[in-house]
């Protein structure tokens, strides 16, 4: 006698389990709201790229985009082998390496130093007036600096070296590395220190607490537990900076020494360059060729900083 079992399986392939459902439709909201952003990527950021095919091409207004003949690479060798090249492309290095360097540097210390103040109505107060020049249109900036170096009206002249002499600032190239350094700290400065002191307050205060009981100093409390807090976002932000490394403010080497002709020894980038030589030549070809050259040599300078992070501390690289 032989004794059947019918076993019944359920079908391990089955989407009609009502947990499922009751998490896609949690989930839906999130998604609506993703809509207008991705919508924006696609219209802003990706359907533009089209237009790369005009740094290999001699645009034709009369002909378009798609119909202008195409000539290679000769669009690039303009940025490398007109006289202004070196200069263009040393100026623009230099300043940036700079601006990272004196830029994260005081950013991370006003943010320790707005960690430090006891006081919550002093310390919003301290985070307003820090951030106000970053809002600042670079127009209105570069007013203000000219409120300042004026030969004829500025506050400097006239009152600094009121009775020592006229120095005429625009027409004097020696001092605008430092001026130019002096407006962009400023300028900038205040929105990496939000960033940074929101990471601090967001440390574990069981550490300071720690630290306090073993006897550290309020310096070796920043050394051995606020820096190493900090290091993951200083490694971020420094690395998004690096890949803007051949880009340069547009409106503080051009605006702001007022596109003055003397100083073009020190103010010229690669973005002014372009925006002169498009002004002149009239040569959309050319400006499209130099924005793709950027964003190229943007990207590889991120991939090799972000494996060099990996080599050193795999848990704070980017990707």
């Amino acid at each position: 006698m032989v004794c059947t079992k019918e076993v019944h399986l359920s079908n391990p392939i089955d989407d009609s389990h009502p947990g499922k459902k009751v998490k896609i439709r949690r989930f839906i909201p999130l998604y609506i709201m993703l809509i207008p952003g991705t919508i924006y990527l696609i219209i802003n950021n990706y359907i533009p790229m089209a237009g790369l095919v005009l740094a290999f091409k001699k645009f034709n207004y009369s002909l378009g985009i798609w119909k202008s003949p195409f000539n290679g690479l000769s669009n690039f060798k303009y940025l490398f082998m007109g006289s202004d090249a070196a200069l263009m492309i040393r100026n623009t290095l230099l300043y940036n390496l700079l601006f990272i360097l004196l830029g994260t540097i005081l950013s991370v210390a006003v943010a320790i130093m707005l960690g430090v103040i006891r006081s919550m109505t002093a310390r919003k107060i301290y985070q307003t007036i820090i951030l106000i020049p970053y809002l600042i249109s670079i127009v209105i900036v570069s007013y203000i600096v000219y409120a300042f170096l004026s030969s004829d009206t500025g506050f400097i002249n006239k009152t600094l070296l009121a009775g020592k002499g006229t120095i005429s600032w625009y027409t004097e190239p020696k001092y605008w590395p430092f001026i130019l350094t002096f407006v962009f700290l400023w300028k900038n400065f205040g929105y990496n220190s939000i960033i940074y002191y929101a990471t601090i307050i967001g440390i574990d205060p069981s550490l300071y607490e720690a630290a306090t009981v073993d006897g550290a100093s309020n310096w070796k409390k920043i050394v051995h537990v606020t820096l190493p807090g900090l290091k993951s976002t200083i490694i971020t932000l420094t690395l998004l900076a690096v890949g803007r490394i051949f880009y340069s403010d547009f409106g503080l080497f051009y605006q702001v020494p007022m596109n003055s002709g003397p100083l073009l020894n020190v103010t010229q980038t690669i973005d002014t360059y372009v925006y002169r030589a498009l002004l002149t030549l009239n040569d959309v070809g050319r400006s499209s060729s130099a924005g793709f050259l950027q964003s190229i040599v943007g990207f590889f300078v991120v991939f090799f900083s972000n494996w060099a992070v990996r080599k050193i501390d795999k848990e704070n690289a980017l990707f």
